[in-house]
C-alpha cells in the first residue's frame, strides 16, 4: 500500500530556526524574512540575562548582552519583536525556563493589544527547569519555588490559553551533559511525572482535566547522529509516555496521551575542525527523528553548519531549513506508513531502552523524584561521569569523530574563506544602546503603577495564589524582566546547584598519558614546595558547564587541587576566589560569545589585586582572531573545541605553571 491507511500523505512537521539576537527590532526583521522563506513557525532564542531574570544594565550582564539570543526587558521589547506578525495565527517557540511565566505574560500582553484572544494562541514555551539544574544552568529560584511558577503556568493555560504547551519537558541538553538514550528518557520523564504530580497535587485543576493537562505536556529533544539509535530511543519514549499518562494519572483518551515533541538535532555535536562535514551531520541527525512514522518529530529546527564556530548568518540559516524542506517535500518520506512496524531488529532495541529507562525512573522515583535526585546531586554526577566516559571513548579513539580524531587532513574549506565574516557578529554598541534603552524605559514608566504591580506579585508570592495573573500585570504596566525576577527572588531565594564534579572520575582513563602527565604535576609541586591548585571559572552569565566540569574532573584526576565553585560568577568573585585560595592558574570557560569582555576583566583584576602573577588561560567557542586579541591582552592559552583532548590539555596547563614561575 504506497499510502498510509488513512490514504493521505502525512503533513509535514512544523519548521524552525532557533533565531535571535543583537535586539528585538533586528530580530523581528529576521523572523519576518524566515518566515517568508517557508518557515512554518518561530522559534525565539533569548539572550542569558533575559533567560535568568537580569536587565541589560545588571552587573552580571556585562558582555552577554543580545550575544546567544535577543535581549527582551519589558513589554515595549516585546511588541517591537512581534511587529507585523500576528500572534494570533502564529506557532511560537520560546526558549526560555527561569522566566517562562514573565515572557508568557509579555507575550499574552502583546497578542491582546493586537487584538488575538488568547484561546488562539498556539505555541510552547519551554519552561524545564530540572534541566537547568543539571546541563544549562539558567535556573534562578530553588527546585520547590521554581515547580511552583511551572505548576501555576500548567494550571492558568490550561483555563486561559488552552492550545499552547505551557512547558516542552527537554532532555535536549541532557544528551550534551553526557545522558545515554535510556538516562535521557528515564530523567525527562521524572521531570513530567514531577510537574504532573504537582499539577495534580495544588487541586488547581480538577481530576477530570488531568487528560487536558497531559494533552499540553510536549516534550523537546536531541537526535544525535548514531540515527538507528535515536530512532528507536523516539519509539520507546511514545511508548513509555502512553504506559505513565495511562496508569498513573488515569488518562483514557489515548489522543490526550499522544506523545507529542519537537526535536533540535544535536548543535554541540558540531565540529569546528572540518565544519563542512556538519551539514551531513545534521541530515542524519534529521532522519532519526523522521524516519518513523508512529513517532515522528512535530517540529524541528536544524542548527547551521557553523555553529561551533558562532552565530550563523541568515543565509546559513536558511540552508537549514532548505534541508527540511526538501526532507518533507522531495522526497518521499511522507507517503508510507510506519516503515518499521514488525521490525525484529528495531523492536529489541526499543525493548532494550525501555528496560534501561524503566529502572533508572524507579531508583529516581525511590529517591523522591526528579526534585530529590538534582538535591542530592544524584542525577548530576550520573551525566558528569557518563560525559567523562564519553570523553574518555573519544580520546582512545574508540568513539570516530570524522576530521577530529580520524580522518583530520583537509584541504582550505572554501566556505570559510571569508574569515571572521564566516559568522554572524554581533556589534559591541548593541549592549551600550540596550542598557540606554532599558534605563530611559524606567524613567518614562507610571512609577506608582509599577509600584503597585510588583506589591500585587510579592503578596501573591507569599499567599500561594496563582502567579500568573499578578505577572501580566506587571508586564501590563511596563516593569521589567530584571524587576520581575528581583521580587521573587526576594520571596523564593536564589538557589546554586550541585556541580556533580566531586563524585565524578574518569576512571577508565587509558593509563599512560595520565600517569605522565600526573608525574609531571607532583614534579611541579615538589619545585615550588606546595601541590599545585587550578581554579576552574565559569565568569558572566554562561551556563553551559559541561567542558569547565570535564576539566575539573580530568585536573583532579591528574593531581591538581581544583577549586570550582559552578556557575554564574562575576570576575570580581573569580578574582577573589582565586586569592584567597592562593591558585597556581585560573581556567575560565566560555561559549557564551562574551570572551572578550569578561577574560580581560579577570586579568585586570587580578593585576589590581596584586595577583598579575597568576596565568589565565581560557577555553570556549573563540574565533581565531578573537584567541589572538586574548593572547595580546594577557591570557596564557587559548583552548578551542578543536583541542579536545584533555590530558594534552592538562600537560600544556603544567607548561603555563611552569612558565610563569621560571621552571
Amino acid at each position: 500500500m504506497p499510502y498510509p491507511s488513512d490514504r493521505e500523505r502525512d503533513r509535514p512537521w512544523v519548521m524552525r530556526t532557533y533565531a535571535g539576537h543583537s535586539s528585538a527590532a533586528a530580530s523581528n526583521a529576521l523572523y519576518r524574512r524566515n518566515l517568508a522563506k517557508g518557515q512554518t513557525g518561530l522559534s525565539v532564542a533569548f539572550d542569558l540575562p533575559t533567560q535568568t531574570g537580569y536587565d541589560s544594565d545588571h552587573e552580571l550582564a556585562r558582555g552577554e548582552v543580545g550575544k546567544v539570543g535577543v535581549p527582551i526587558a519589558h513589554i515595549g521589547d516585546m511588541r517591537q519583536l512581534f511587529d507585523q506578525i500576528p500572534l494570533a495565527t502564529a506557532n511560537t517557540s520560546m526558549t526560555i525556563n527561569a522566566t517562562a511565566m514573565w515572557l508568557l505574560s509579555l507575550y499574552v500582553s502583546v497578542a491582546r493589544e493586537q487584538g488575538a484572544d488568547p484561546g488562539t494562541l498556539a505555541g510552547t514555551t519551554q519552561n524545564d527547569i530540572i534541566k537547568e539544574y543539571l546541563s544549562r544552568g539558567t535556573y534562578v529560584f530553588p527546585p520547590g519555588p521554581s515547580l511552583r511558577l511551572i505548576t501555576d503556568m500548567v494550571a492558568w493555560t490550561v483555563a486561559n490559553v488552552p492550545k499552547w504547551n505551557p512547558i516542552n519537558v527537554c532532555s535536549y541538553h541532557l544528551q550534551e551533559a553526557g545522558a545515554s538514550p535510556v538516562q535521557e528518557i528515564a530523567y525527562a520523564m521524572c521531570t513530567a511525572i514531577a510537574v504532573l504530580d504537582s499539577v495534580r497535587d495544588s487541586g488547581q485543576v480538577p481530576q477530570e482535566r488531568m487528560g487536558e493537562v497531559v494533552a499540553r505536556i510536549s516534550f523537546f529533544v536531541n537526535a544525535g547522529v548514531r540515527f538507528v539509535e535515536e530512532m528507536c530511543k523516539m519509539r520507546a519514549f511514545a511508548q513509555l509516555w502512553d504506559e505513565v499518562t495511562r496508569d498513573r494519572y488515569g488518562v483514557a483518551d489515548p489522543k490526550q496521551r499522544r506523545f507529542r515533541y519537537g526535536v533540535q538535532v544535536n548543535s554541540l555535536g558540531l565540529t569546528e575542525a572540518q565544519p563542512e562535514n556538519n551539514v551531513q551531520r545534521i541530515v542524519l541527525e534529521m532522519l532519526a527523528v523522521s524516519l518513523s512514522r508512529n513517532a515522528r518529530a512535530r517540529a524541528i529546527q536544524l542548527p547551521a553548519w557553523n555553529e561551533a564556530l558562532g552565530l550563523p548568518r541568515p543565509w546559513d540559516q536558511q540552508w537549514a531549513l532548505r534541508m527540511q524542506q526538501v526532507l518533507a517535500y522531495e522526497t518521499d518520506l511522507l507517503e508510507y506508513e510506519d516503515i518499521f512496524d514488525g521490525s525484529t531488529v528495531i523492536e529489541a532495541k526499543v525493548e532494550e531502552i525501555l528496560a534501561g529507562a524503566r529502572e533508572e525512573i524507579d531508583r529516581v522515583q525511590g529517591m523522591g523524584g526528579a526534585v530529590a535526585a538534582v538535591e542530592s546531586g544524584y542525577m548530576k554526577s550520573a551525566l558528569v561521569s557518563s560525559l567523562a566516559e564519553r570523553r574518555r571513548r573519544l580520546e582512545a579513539g574508540e568513539d570516530v569523530i570524522v576530521g577530529v580524531n580520524k580522518f583530520d587532513t583537509t584541504e582550505p574549506s572554501p566556505l570559510q574563506a571569508e574569515g571572521a565574516s564566516s559568522i554572524e557578529t554581533i556589534d559591541p554598541a548593541v549592549e551600550k544602546q540596550a542598557v540606554d534603552a532599558v534605563q530611559n524605559w524606567r524613567a518614562g514608566r507610571d512609577s506608582a503603577a509599577v509600584d503597585a504591580a510588583l506589591i500585587r506579585l510579592r503578596d501573591d508570592a507569599k499567599s500561594g495564589e496563582n502567579l500568573m495573573e499578578a505577572s501580566i500585570a506587571c508586564a501590563q504596566v511596563g516593569v521589567t524582566t530584571g524587576e520581575w525576577s528581583a521580587a521573587l527572588r526576594e520571596a523564593f531565594g536564589e538557589y546554586r546547584a550541585p556541580t556533580g564534579v566531586s563524585a565524578a572520575s574518569a576512571a577508565g582513563e587509558a593509563g599512560e598519558a595520565i600517569a605522565a602527565v600526573r608525574e609531571r604535576v607532583q614534579q611541579t609541586g615538589r619545585d615550588l614546595g606546595e601541590r599545585l591548585r587550578m581554579l576552574v571559572g565559569k565568569p558572566g552569565l554562561d551556563g553551559h558547564s559541561n567542558g569547565a566540569e570535564q576539566v575539573a574532573v580530568r585536573a583532579r584526576d591528574v593531581g591538581f587541587e581544583v577549586i570550582y565553585q559552578g556557575i554564574r560568577l562575576t570576575p570580581a568573585q573569580i578574582v577573589a576566589a582565586a586569592v584567597q585560595e592562593d591558585v597556581h592558574v585560573v581556567g575560565l570557560s566560555i561559549l557564551s560569545g562574551s570572551h572578550l569582555e569578561v577574560v580581560p576583566a579577570v586579568v585586570e583584576g587580578l593585576r589590581a589585586a596584586g595577583a598579575g602573577d597568576i596565568p589565565v588561560i581560557v577555553g570556549g567557542i573563540i574565533p581565531p582572531e578573537d584567541a589572538a586579541v586574548l593572547v595580546e591582552r594577557g591570557i596564557a592559552r587559548v583552548f578551542t573545541p578543536k583541542d579536545y583532548e584533555l590530558t594534552q590539555i592538562m600537560d600544556e596547563i603544567v607548561n603555563v605553571v611552569r612558565e610563569a614561575h621560571e621552571l
